[in-house]
């Protein structure tokens, strides 16, 4: 049996020795290079036991791959870390300037793109011969809506564009997915007969998560940058920050409010205000890479993960027909729920001709919509919504992130002045 240590120390060694291929020999972005060899490799691993007669080595690897609990993993772990050290790269000036299209395509951007892909996915699988109700296919809308921070940070932060839509892309990235998490809890709670669907009911239970993530948000922020001020000891202010994390995370999980929004909020007041009116410059330097250092492993990891969690998904051909029609209504969605705000708030801020294209393909699904799907209830809408989810995240990652900065290259020599 192998304990959590050893399942982590793996994990470790083999996004060690991937990332350094992929730096050696690859060069790809660490995100597309990390899951295309984690695919690669989960599934030679499959294979070794049809090379080699009589082997249980690929059946004992597809057991630990299936065995490691990949919700809890993310949702309960490191997406704390990740949302935070995120959040405490963007300027807070940048994300002010576009504040009206971030709260707005985080919160309607998400429900129009849920209600698209969740009726355009019920029409797809009638047509394959799948039986799936409709409310499991908005189950499916909302978990695969939300944009990932990690995924779209780490691929933006290469492309060359205004650092207001760079901050407005990074700021619906934060939110959006804690309101896709919200959004997901609903539905999910409808699908399973727990609570009835109804629109006074799905506003409470978004206004206490989201609403309480905020203020539990900057409550922990604000007591992590006045603990921050008071001293000028830079191992003391990493603890805190760490303290701000952890403690405030595993709180928002007791108080049923929503611990995504929370930590991108914490992150965001410690990262403007801490960083510039709390710190010394040694404990700015240190903070600022401790943090990069977490980033950099978890997203490893993270990658990682995605790649090998193919093994765990049992293919069939109308479910990758289904997976793969998908992808282009995915992108539909996201383009007519980025669009159409976006057009509603031109007289107050347009942010530029590359804004829509930026926000579309740029607008990458990663870890959270795996582990929302990974940790749906056992049944034949798992199976389905899994593999759909495995499909898309594929294509965002690899595909739209390994192009996204020469797409917007050539829509920029196109609109010089954009």
């Amino acid at each position: 049996m192998l304990t959590p240590f050893d399942a982590a120390a793996i994990l470790i060694v083999l996004a060690a020795v991937l990332g350094y291929f992929n730096h050696r020999v690859l060069k790809l972005p660490s995100s597309i290079g990390l899951t295309i060899m984690g695919a690669v490799a989960s599934l030679l691993v499959v294979g070794i036991d049809q090379l080699l007669p009589g082997s249980q080595v690929g059946e004992q690897v597809v057991g630990f791959i299936a065995g490691i609990d990949f919700h809890t993993t993310l949702m309960d772990g490191m997406l704390s870390f990740l949302l935070f050290a995120g959040a405490l790269h963007v300027k807070w000036d940048d994300m002010r300037r576009g504040r009206w299209p971030i709260v707005v395509l985080s919160t309607v951007g998400v429900l129009l793109s849920t209600l698209i892909i969740g009726g355009g996915f019920h029409l797809i699988a009638g047509w394959l011969g799948l039986a799936v109700p409709l409310i499991w296919c908005l189950v499916f809308g909302a978990l695969i809506s939300p944009t990932d921070p990690v995924a779209v940070m780490g691929i933006l932060g290469r492309a060359e564009v205004s650092p207001t839509l760079k901050a407005t892309v990074a700021g619906e990235s934060l939110f959006n997915d804690g309101v896709g998490v919200v959004v997901f809890a609903i539905l999910l709670e409808a699908a399973l007969g727990t609570e009835p669907l109804s629109l006074g009911h799905g506003a409470a239970l978004f206004l206490q998560e989201a609403g309480g993530g905020v203020l539990l948000g900057l409550a922990a922020g604000w007591i992590g940058y006045r603990a921050m001020r008071s001293i000028d000891e830079y191992n003391v202010e990493v603890m805190i920050s760490l303290a701000v994390v952890m403690g405030g995370y595993a709180l928002a999980a007791q108080l049923h409010i929503s611990g995504p929004v929370a930590m991108a909020v914490a992150g965001l007041l410690i990262g403007n205000k801490g960083v510039a009116d709390a710190m010394s410059d040694i404990t700015r330097d240190y903070l600022l890479k401790f943090w990069a250092l977490i980033d950099d492993i978890l997203n490893a990891v993270l990658f990682l993960l995605i790649g090998l969690e193919v093994v765990t998904i049992a293919w069939d051909p109308r479910l990758i027909a289904l997976g793969v029609a998908a992808v282009p209504l995915v992108l539909l969605a996201r383009g007519i729920a980025v669009v159409a705000p976006l057009a509603v708030l031109r007289p107050i801020l347009s942010l530029g001709r590359l804004a829509p294209l930026t926000l579309i393909w740029g607008g990458l699904r990663g870890g959270i919509s795996v582990a929302l799907a990974l940790g749906l209830p056992d049944g034949p809408a798992r199976s389905i919504a899994l593999a759909a989810t495995y499909i898309v995240v594929l294509f965002s990652v690899i595909v739209q992130g390994g192009t996204v900065e020469r797409v917007l290259d050539r829509a920029k020599a196109r609109s010089p002045n954009s």
